[in-house]
């Protein structure tokens, strides 16, 4: 974690444009992609026989080796993304993801085909944050779909009972653990919460 972290701040002194990052949230994704590619388009690319020069510099504590070997693979790191796009995760995560695969295969010392290398573990960590993603709206919609169920069906139980239905009494009718009814409770008082917040800010 403290190492992902290391690579992540290195990402955030590394921006080149402030006024873009800024402005991000009002672009579509073909946009950021495009800016990010023309940003970094003046810098010349590694060929494969400087990739393989500099893992050598490296391995022998160069830093000014890694800087180029990073600078010179980052347009094929993004190039890499360009396929994930509007899949679920937002462009800039994309692209942090694909930066900090790119700076940590720098730190590795391997050999062989850095570029090669680096087109699988960028494309395995894209699919994986994509999946992330989707099991996260996944979870986060049959939850949404727990809580209507539970205020339909404690709007119903008051109106039989003349009172405000048990905890225990929800959950045998939906068929659930009292802890699970309370942690459903609790994601709607959150929300309502969150959601008066919200509307004290706007007003």
């Amino acid at each position: 974690m403290a190492e992902k972290m290391r690579y992540e701040n290195e990402i955030e002194n590394a921006k080149v444009d402030d006024e873009f990052n800024n402005s991000e949230e009002d672009l579509s994704a073909e946009d950021i992609y495009r800016v990010y590619m023309e940003e970094i388009a003046a810098i010349p690319p590694c060929s494969e026989a400087e990739n393989a020069k500099l893992l050598g510099e490296i391995r022998n504590g160069n830093k000014a080796a890694r800087e180029r070997l990073i600078e010179g693979n980052l347009k094929n790191a993004l190039f890499f993304v360009q396929d994930y796009i509007n899949k679920g995760v937002p462009m800039a995560d994309l692209i942090q993801e694909a930066s900090l695969e790119l700076m940590m295969l720098a730190d590795e010392g391997f050999e062989g085909s850095f570029e090669k290398l680096l087109e699988s573990r960028i494309r395995v960590r894209m699919e994986e944050i994509i999946n992330d993603q989707k099991k996260e709206a996944d979870i986060e919609e049959e939850m949404l779909a727990r809580v209507n169920v539970l205020q339909e069906v404690s709007k119903s139980m008051a109106e039989e009972l003349g009172r405000e239905a048990k905890l225990s009494e929800l959950a045998e009718r939906m068929k659930m653990t009292e802890d699970e009814v309370r942690e459903i409770m609790k994601v709607t008082m959150e929300a309502l919460s969150m959601s008066k917040i919200n509307q004290s800010l706007q007003s």
